[in-house]
């Protein structure tokens, strides 16, 4: 498997790229990589030293694989954080240009927006982006729940509120969603649900809520669910693996006390997850 992976890029630490290309290789994935910015470490440290890229360098990288001709043999593409709306046409003209050579190649967006308790996080207009170009162009989409309520216009208090916004970005155009992070009236206070769906059903996984605030899960897991989906077909098993996976690798940050994700030393989890969680159907 050949994917296409947009993002941005630290090199300290994980989060967009340094968080997704790594456990997709690690599953056997090959992955063709485009940094949207090159920082030194993430934002979060207060401090921090590099550069955003312009949409004409992602052009240019694109065309120069394409010029390799092997854009044919590229199985879907992975976009996440977005710098701009400028950087947003540029990806999806790199969707466009993978899905001219292999129209059976996917197009997965993680649509980073914000999240609860933080609110709006991106620049002005990527929001609107998200919701009016990116979604609607997608095959699957891996909101948190606050990006959920925004994409729907909807909130997601309850489980069956959930179900209703999903059915609601559903229409927008993805096939496939994955709720990466949810927590409803019916969620304990000690667990996170995570939620599935696709036309066929909607899943429920349930885990342990971990002591711990990290940076790069969510661009982790959105990359092992969309290459498990690729390879299944079914976004039941995606999430089974890509979620016990996460929360293999979670625990071992925990217990490391590390304020970034391990994935280096808990890579074993990624592959072979040392605790499975169970998939729910929930229905209507």
């Amino acid at each position: 498997m050949n994917l296409l992976s947009i993002q941005s890029h630290v090199a300290y630490g994980h989060v967009g790229n340094s968080a997704a290309v790594f456990p997709l290789q690690r599953l056997g994935v090959e992955v063709w990589p485009i940094h949207t910015v090159q920082f030194s470490n993430h934002p979060g440290y207060g401090d921090w030293r590099g550069e955003v890229f312009g949409a004409s360098l992602i052009r240019d990288l694109v065309a120069g694989i394409a010029q390799r001709g092997c854009l044919s043999a590229c199985d879907g593409v992975l976009s996440g954080y977005m710098g701009g709306a400028d950087i947003g046409e540029a990806i999806l003209d790199a969707v466009a240009a993978v899905k001219r050579a292999n129209p059976a190649a996917d197009y997965c967006c993680d649509p980073v927006i914000g999240d609860v308790g933080r609110g709006v996080f991106v620049r002005d207009g990527i929001p609107e982006f998200m919701r009016d170009r990116a979604v609607p162009a997608a095959d699957a989409i891996t909101p948190n729940q606050f990006e959920l309520d925004y994409l729907s216009g909807r909130a997601s208090t309850t489980l069956a509120e959930a179900r209703d916004a999903i059915k609601a970005v559903h229409d927008l155009g993805p096939r496939a969603i994955l709720v990466t992070s949810l927590h409803t009236v019916e969620t304990p206070a000690d667990a996170i649900d995570l939620l599935a769906s696709d036309a066929s059903a909607c899943f429920r996984l349930r885990t342990p809520k971990l002591p711990l605030a990290v940076n790069g899960a969510g661009d982790a897991i959105a990359a092992l669910f969309f290459a498990h989906y690729l390879r299944s077909g079914r976004v039941d098993e995606a999430l089974a693996r890509s979620a016990s996976a996460i929360f293999g690798v979670l625990a071992r940050t925990a217990e490391a006390g590390a304020r970034e994700i391990q994935l280096i030393a808990a890579q074993d989890e990624i592959v072979k997850p040392s605790r499975l969680f169970d998939v729910e159907e929930i229905r209507a």
